[in-house]
């Protein structure tokens, strides 16, 4: 349902870098890389790195976030939003979200910011863009560092700019189901040139080229060149992925027209290309329907990320706070969104929706 989208210009971009040898970390591909998606989102001085994990966990560090601080993060996003938060030593602090757009609720990070809180983190769930104007607004005056995590979000939009471009970093992943793939890989969009060249720095085990000399602690995050010559045709095929997934959002909001279901709302400056679209119906019990007409129609489809509070480690958490995660988590859905489908097939979707209100 997110499968990547492959064809000749990849093969022959890798094949490239394997005929001339660039298949590790030296090379001139991830330069290559870093320049093209400089030229998309048109701000800022990328760092390509090995994971959106990684970007997020480097921008955390590059902040200074450490042990006795808390970072604010959403409870309805995937695990490796807030793990990140404890690599650094720090305490996330999980924020309920909106009930219909399902991104970070400001008033729900007012109520909870303490003396401790040192950053946000804001992600743009299934690519739908958080209300970031306002976010920078309150990161500004509690004197927040904001960090977006942009994993999701690839070619979205908020009021002309794009995302990963409003906070202190911008955070990209580019895992095989992402709307860009290298394989692996992700990458950390800086506000400044200093902060781009010392981050480069770290992620290469802080050496500064002169062989086994290390000016810090650093990590091994680096992005392959084999991974960055995918990646630069991927990026070369972006805004064809870009339209694709703009009318399959069409389809399913003109598909899904007078069923008592809900796809996720844009706030009014947004542009939003959704990685995955996502809905939900009256109750657990129609969206477990849903499931049963879905599969029987071979619709392939997935359930909401889980809270965060669910998972093991961080069942600390208070749930009683979070009842718009919870109540969403209890009802969607996501649908099959990779831009290898077609318009067909997306329709079929919709039809597949419609039989379970038959």
């Amino acid at each position: 349902m997110d499968a990547p989208s492959i064809g000749p210009l990849e093969k022959k971009y890798v094949l490239r870098a394997l005929r001339e040898g660039f298949v590790s970390t030296y090379g001139p591909y991830v330069g290559f890389f870093e320049k093209e998606f400089a030229a998309f989102v048109q701000e800022g001085y990328p760092v390509a790195v090995q994971s959106g994990t990684a970007a997020l966990h480097l921008a955390l560090h590059q902040l200074g976030v450490g042990a006795q601080d808390e970072v604010i993060v959403p409870a309805l996003t995937f695990i490796a939003s807030a793990n990140p938060i404890v690599y650094v030593g720090a305490k996330p602090v999980f924020v309920d979200v909106d009930p219909l757009s399902w991104n970070i609720s400001i008033e729900d990070i007012e109520k909870k910011i303490t003396p401790k809180t040192k950053a946000i983190i804001a992600v743009h769930l299934y690519g739908n863009c958080c209300d970031i104007s306002r976010l920078v607004k309150v990161a500004r005056k509690h004197k927040l560092f904001l960090v977006e995590d942009a994993t999701e979000s690839l070619g979205s939009r908020f009021a002309g700019r794009h995302t990963g471009s409003f906070g202190d970093y911008g955070c990209f992943s580019f895992n095989g189901n992402k709307t860009v793939t290298t394989g692996g890989g992700g990458l950390v969009l800086c506000r400044s040139v200093p902060a781009a060249e010392h981050l480069r720095l770290v992620v290469n085990q802080a050496r500064p080229g002169v062989e086994y000399t290390h000016t810090e602690v650093g990590f091994n995050y680096r992005m392959t060149n084999l991974e960055a010559s995918l990646g630069l045709a991927q990026l070369e095929r972006l805004n064809g992925f870009v339209r694709k997934k703009s009318l399959f959002r069409e389809i399913y909001t003109q598909g899904t027209i007078g069923l008592p279901v809900c796809l996720q709302k844009e706030y009014a400056q947004a542009e939003s290309c959704f990685w995955l679209n996502a809905m939900t119906f009256e109750n657990a019990k129609i969206r477990e329907k849903a499931q049963e007409v879905l599969k029987s129609a071979g619709v392939p489809f997935r359930r909401i990320f889980a809270p965060i509070s669910e998972s093991l480690p961080y069942g600390w958490a208070d749930k009683k706070s979070l009842l718009n995660t919870y109540d969403i988590y209890d009802r969607g859905l996501c649908l099959p969104s990779s831009v290898v489908n077609t318009e067909k097939s997306i329709h079929d979707v919709c039809k597949a929706i419609q039989k379970v209100f038959a």
